[in-house]
Order: structure tokens, then sequence, then C-alpha cells
């Protein structure tokens, strides 16, 4: 339980740091992903966008609720709206879906 409580706190130092690097704020999204635990996907108020993985759905809360941010049902709608993307993202997704090289850049 300890254990618990001191990763969720250091989550959400990592969650406060993400929100004052990215535009102040931060909103989040927690996704159960089996046995690995579970992942916390935030966007900042500038459109960047990120995760953390943590170690269960209860650290997840812990860590989020601390940090003080919005927590969204889904990634869909609003939140997803709100991603701003870059050529990284959608070389990368490119590559992954058209079996191209994961590391290519995209070219404007």
């Amino acid at each position: 339980m300890a254990d618990s409580s001191k990763r969720a706190a250091r989550l959400a130092k990592e969650i406060t740091a993400f929100a004052q690097r990215h535009g102040g704020s931060a909103e989040g999204q927690i996704a159960y992903v089996g046995q690995a635990g579970a992942r916390i996907s935030l966007v900042g108020a500038d459109g960047t966008w990120g995760d953390l993985m943590t170690p269960s759905m209860e650290t997840a809360r812990k860590a989020t609720e601390q940090a003080g941010i919005t927590v969204n049902e889904s990634f869909a709608g609003e939140m997803a709206d709100k991603v701003k993307t870059g050529p990284y993202e959608w070389s990368r997704m490119a590559g992954i879906q058209l079996g191209g090289p994961s590391g290519s850049t995209a070219r404007a």
C-alpha cells in the first residue's frame, strides 16, 4: 500500500511537470492495459500529448487525483480534438501502417 502511494506521488509529479511544460494545464484518460497495468494518456493545453504507464488502475487514479487534472472517460471527442501532431507522429503512423521504416521522416 505504501509503495502504491509512493508511485502515485512520483507519477503525480511527472503529470504536473508535463502540464507546466505544455501550457500550464493538462487533462488525461486512464486505460486498463491488462497485466501491464494502466496507461495515463495526457494532453497539454498546447496540444502536446504523451502517456505514462502505471502498475495499476488504483495507482493511476491516485496519481491523476493528486496532480489535480481532469480525467476523461475516453480519449475521443474534445480531448482528441486538442491533440496536435507533427511530421514525426505522421511519419511513425504511416510507417507502421504501410510497413515502412518506423524511424522515417515525413516530407512536407
